[in-house]
């Protein structure tokens, strides 16, 4: 496995909760991180059907364009009562004309687990893909997941995307309900950097 022994590192998102949590998880090691829109990078199109298919896209397409190693995580929740759906596809339920609404897409995946009646625990997982990407097309993987179920209504303010209806397992409050360092540390996101550490920066 190539360790990271550069002192700059691309977080490729445009995302800004994603890029707070990655900049706090990526602190102790003293790297200078910037990100999609320092370098004025456009969002590749995800044209893969896993998560690991889009981090290389978006991780690779920043590591050429700006000469330097890059980090990318493609994330979504799989729910089992819609068969794993989102999936890849979770931030696409979230799609407006005038930005992403994750309650219209948290309803949706409320509202299609009624209409099939999904047994309870609605069980479902958070999944996490990173792609540590160099300039010369070499790449490191690390998944990460975080097990638990769907609950209604939302509940909790914290967090982006569909946490407020994420309850994870030994838990008895959503990742909306979480404070977010306390989830940091726990989550689908969490589990994958742990690996990417042991990995690629001990």
């Amino acid at each position: 496995m190539r360790k990271f022994d550069g002192k700059e590192l691309v977080i490729a998102t445009h995302n800004k909760g994603k890029l707070d949590e990655m900049i706090a998880l990526l602190a102790p090691f003293g790297v200078s991180l910037t990100s999609n829109d320092d370098h004025g990078l456009p969002e590749p199109d995800e044209t893969e059907t896993t998560f690991v298919g889009n981090a290389r896209i978006k991780a690779h397409a920043a590591a050429k364009a700006t000469g330097l190693p890059a980090l990318a995580d493609d994330s979504g929740i799989e729910i089992d009562g819609l068969n794993g759906a989102p999936g890849v596809y979770t931030a696409d339920w979230a799609e407006t004309p005038n930005g992403r609404d994750f309650v219209m897409a948290m309803e949706r995946s409320w509202a299609e687990l009624e209409s099939v009646s999904a047994p309870y625990p609605r069980t479902a997982r958070f999944c996490c893909t990173l792609v540590l990407a160099w300039p010369d097309g070499h790449d490191e993987v690390f998944p990460g997941v975080m097990p638990g179920q769907i609950v209604w209504p939302m509940r909790g303010e914290q967090g982006h995307g569909y946490d407020p209806i994420f309850q994870p397992n030994g838990y008895g409050i959503t990742f909306g309900e979480m404070d977010r360092w306390e989830k940091n540390k726990i989550s689908h996101r969490a589990d994958a950097f742990q690996k990417l550490i042991a990995g690629c920066f001990a």
